[in-house]
């Protein structure tokens, strides 16, 4: 059986289960929830096996960072690849080395040889492949359902990854108590395979070009100048690092407060775990009524509240029973910002560049998280755990109210990014070589006195698109020889890079900004290509 993703696959957009209705989703849904759980039960094993070295401590804190620290290192190359590649065969091949990865794993631990240097270079590795997969898995998901079910999406891929946190440590726990790390670590290597057998089933949809392929060193920059001409998308990362930033200091911190504030024991520990993965459910239960009443900035709000009140009361409160009850509030939160911001970068972002932008919201949110455990630790360590807790409680009301001024999009699934090739081919006497570069594009245009200040403020926005399409640089002029003329001249990088303007990166949007420039203009424009040359230098000649 062959799935393809078809209009008959669109059902309500107002249900958070709507996209499990479509099958290849459903199945990679599964095949994912499967591999998480095999990924926490892998985390444990590890564990596990490093509790009697000596530096016990030292070793186990390295599993986590063996595991993370590649996503920090490789996200943004990763997700160049994953916008140049075919992205199917790019998660195949990866999921296929992680799952021979992990099967090494647990050969090497049945036979007695898994050292702490060969277990954290095997999960360096995992973590290698992680990094490379995560900016194409996210990217993929536009290409699965339909737009109006991606806020469903993010939060769907929340719950997955928040079950498998709280289902699989307590399954390894049981299975290395009966049977050591090996089984744990065989089976991580068993549920990579469900991803592989589901791609392998799947057809995505070709996209045939004659446009030579972006180099990485120019499709780097390409994303950069796109997400630096986005203001939308840089606000939804600002709004990213107000929340993790504080919000990490209940995640790193929860295990202090287990043992020293509340006296509980492990199990104590993973239960206040459970709690967060409860409320991560019960919110992507509950997110389509919640959509339904918040806009976007309004549920980055109350999630900063709720999140606050919880970590105030990991601080404050010694109640056992009514902290879990505020750690589901919290993990309801965290559901409510995670899909909130990961859905509206899915929303603002086009495919040719949706990778690329996602792996700079992945190192936003991983490296927040890392880096914001490591500074609560130190806080803690200097001003006791519930200090820091309580100014982590103080950021998170800051960036609540920080949402009177940095609101996010509230339409971005209005936006139609569908490609759209409307400029017209250039007419040229000489072809250019697709490498020769910088090539300058100039437009004329006409516009009348009594329009010109409409005319401008509708030229503001198609510079920015304009940048983020493929110019370097963006200027408007005015032709002093001739009354009420205006000339736009962007340079792009190369003849080839262009290309790509005219038939791969330019969307709908961007056409109903050229149609607003449009309407304050009179006559046809007139549009001229230069492409650079270098002066010719007679050997032998000093200037």
């Amino acid at each position: 059986m062959l799935w393809r993703v078809t209009t008959a696959d669109a059902p309500s957009p107002l249900s958070t289960w709507a996209p499990l209705r479509t099958p290849i989703y459903r199945a990679l849904w599964i095949a994912q929830l499967v591999s998480n759980l095999g990924t926490w039960m892998q985390t444990v094993g590890a564990q596990w096996i490093l509790v009697d070295e000596p530096n016990a401590a030292t070793l186990v804190s390295l599993v986590q960072t063996a595991i993370t620290l590649p996503v920090m290192l490789l996200s943004i190359p990763s997700g160049v690849i994953a916008d140049l590649v075919d992205r199917r065969r790019l998660l195949l091949g990866a999921q296929s080395a992680m799952a021979v990865l992990a099967a090494i794993l647990a050969i090497t631990t049945a036979s007695g040889h898994t050292t702490p240097a060969i277990l954290l270079t095997l999960l360096f590795l995992l973590g290698c492949g992680q990094a490379l997969t995560a900016p194409a898995w996210q990217a993929i998901q536009p290409e699965l359902v339909p737009r109006q079910q991606i806020v469903a999406v993010a939060a769907l891929g929340s719950m997955n990854i928040n079950i498998g946190r709280a289902v699989g440590p307590a399954i390894a726990g049981v299975l290395v108590s009966i049977s050591g790390p090996t089984l744990v670590f065989a089976l991580n290597a068993v549920s990579f395979g469900g991803i592989v057998a589901v791609l392998l089933f799947w057809r995505r949809p070709r996209t045939d070009r004659a446009l030579p392929s972006e180099r990485p060193l120019a499709a780097l920059q390409a994303g950069t100048r796109f997400i630096r001409a986005a203001p939308a998308i840089r606000r939804v990362l600002l709004r990213s690092i107000l929340f993790i930033a504080p919000a990490s200091a209940l995640w790193a911190l929860l295990p202090v407060v287990a043992r020293d504030e509340l006296g509980l024991s492990a199990s104590g520990y993973g239960l206040m775990l459970g709690a967060l993965g409860v409320g991560a459910v019960l919110g992507a239960l509950g997110l389509s009524r919640i959509r339904t009443l918040l806009t976007p900035t309004q549920r980055l709000t109350t999630a900063s509240v709720l999140f606050g009140v919880a970590t105030a009361g990991a601080a404050l409160v010694h109640s056992v029973p009514l902290v879990l009850v505020l750690l589901v509030g919290a993990g309801l939160a965290w559901l409510l910002a995670m899909s909130t911001m990961n859905s509206t970068m899915q929303l603002l972002l086009p495919a040719w560049v949706r990778a690329r932008g996602l792996s700079v919201y992945l190192l936003v949110f991983m490296g927040g998280q890392a880096i914001g455990s490591l500074l609560w630790g130190l806080v803690a360590g200097a001003l006791g755990t519930v200090s820091a807790l309580l100014i982590a409680v103080a950021l998170l009301a800051g960036s609540a109210l920080s949402s009177v001024w940095l609101p996010i999009r509230h339409n971005a699934e209005e936006l139609d990014l569908t490609p759209s090739a409307f400029w017209p081919e250039p007419q040229l006497v000489v072809e250019p070589d697709p490498e020769e570069g910088p090539v300058m594009v100039l437009r004329t245009y006409d516009v009348p006195a009594e329009r010109a200040d409409e005319f401008l403020a509708a030229m503001a926005f198609l510079g920015r698109s304009r940048q983020r399409t493929g110019a370097m640089e963006w200027r408007l002029y005015r032709d002093v020889g001739v009354l009420d003329r205006y000339v736009e001249a962007f340079v792009v990088r190369s003849w080839a890079e262009h290309m790509h303007q005219h038939q791969v990166r330019l969307t709908a949007q961007d056409q109903l900004r050229e149609q607003d420039v449009v309407r304050f203009t009179v006559g046809a424009e007139q549009i001229t290509h230069l492409v650079a040359v270098e002066p010719y230098r007679p050997p032998g000649r000093v200037h």
